[in-house]
């Protein structure tokens, strides 16, 4: 762990809310990315030292980490990195094609102003950086961005905070499908077919649009299982 790419963590005179939900991100991050592979024991006396806090928002963070079932806390013993549950993977998968498809046919029907844009503005950045295997972690946020404007734009940012709170173990098992040979071209023309239903104002095409991007990932869990067998409960 590397102190010094997270000194902004060392926030003293920061609300104690704003101390926990920083450790929380950070930590998230280092998960999804499997910068903290499944399996990884966390030492709090180290990450406190690390984020320069005391176990009190540590714990915290922790606490909320679990109830996103990204680790299991072992009362008197240790921390973990939980493994990919698949189960609550699907469940999560579920939950998003339901609230995503209705997001694209409700901006379908009616698209605000400057949101196709915006979407393309975010297509055309993931593309700049979609042959650099190095600017992988940037392509993933630029994905997730893209995701999180067709929720603001059709109102719901709630709704995409409650998605992304659930989708812990499929941005793990995207995580390990990225490198796959073609995975980043399907998501560009994925994104842009998206974006040309919903400027089309095809509803339904923009639904079944969704539909099968946010299927491509899990129709490959049970390959990527037996690759990471380590990974997966």
């Amino acid at each position: 762990m590397n102190p010094t790419s997270y000194s902004g963590l060392a926030m003293n005179d920061q609300p104690a809310a704003n101390t926990v939900q920083r450790i929380y991100d950070a930590l998230r991050q280092r998960i999804i990315t499997l910068d903290l592979p499944p399996g990884t024991t966390l030492s709090r006396t180290e990450l406190t030292e690390e984020y320069g806090v005391s176990q009190t928002p540590l714990r915290e963070a922790l606490q909320k980490l679990a109830h996103d079932g990204l680790v299991t806390i072992r009362p008197q013993s240790k921390t973990v990195v939980s493994r990919i549950d698949t189960e609550q993977l699907r469940e999560a998968h579920f939950l998003r094609v339901a609230l995503e498809t209705e997001v694209s046919r409700r901006l379908a029907e009616e698209v605000p102003e400057g949101t196709i844009a915006r979407l393309r503005s975010i297509i055309r950045m993931q593309q700049a950086v979609a042959d650099d295997p190095s600017q992988y972690r940037i392509f993933q946020e630029l994905d997730e961005l893209f995701h999180q404007t067709l929720f603001i734009a059709a109102g719901q940012p709630d709704l995409h905070r409650l998605v992304r709170e659930r989708a812990g173990h499929m941005e793990r098992v995207r995580q390990l499908h990225l490198p796959h040979p073609g995975k980043i071209s399907d998501i560009l023309e994925r994104h842009t077919d998206i974006v040309d239903r919903i400027e089309a104002q095809d509803a339904p095409g923009a639904m079944e649009a969704a539909r099968v991007h946010l299927s491509r990932t899990v129709m490959q869990v049970e390959a990527l299982r037996e690759k990471h067998p380590d990974y997966f409960t």
